[in-house]
């Protein structure tokens, strides 16, 4: 398997939004849509990637920083490619353009029941952070009010 990593644009979004879409353990919000994930790539410009085999898709990862820490979102790839290290390789290839950037912490974010993506990010060497707690809210969303 010989696979071409490059930046993503948004002349991928077509593509990467089905590779998304069919890829289990990946979960698309509104801020998935191409308007966001063009805003997303022009200000973390370089940062994310796409793998192409030919002329075909076969994984895409998002990564973006707020000059602090950085996060990964939507890693996937094609099961036709899992398992052979691609994965790694686009992990490895955003960690790279972090550390250019100066950035010295990365975050990873994924489902509780994903037992596949958490076996991943540890083999990585990614830790747990069992004593953290993620809340989000919508930022337009009404406030609750206090009893």
């Amino acid at each position: 398997m010989r696979c071409a990593i490059q930046p993503m644009t948004l002349a991928d979004y077509d593509e990467v939004l089905r590779l998304w879409q069919h890829s289990e353990g990946v979960g698309l919000s509104e801020s998935d849509t191409r308007a966001e994930i063009g805003s997303f790539l022009k200000r973390n410009r370089g940062l994310s990637f796409v793998a192409r085999e030919g002329t075909g898709l076969v994984g895409a990862i998002l990564c973006g920083h707020d000059g602090r820490r950085a996060c990964l979102y939507h890693l996937a790839i094609a099961p036709s490619h899992r398992r052979n290290g691609l994965g790694t390789k686009l992990v490895r290839r955003c960690v790279a353009e972090l550390k250019k950037a100066g950035i010295p912490r990365c975050n990873v974010f994924f489902y509780t029941k994903n037992t596949q993506g958490e076996r991943f990010w540890l083999k990585l060497g990614w830790k747990k952070r069992s004593e953290l707690c993620m809340a989000q809210r919508k930022v337009g969303s009404p406030r609750v009010p206090r009893c």
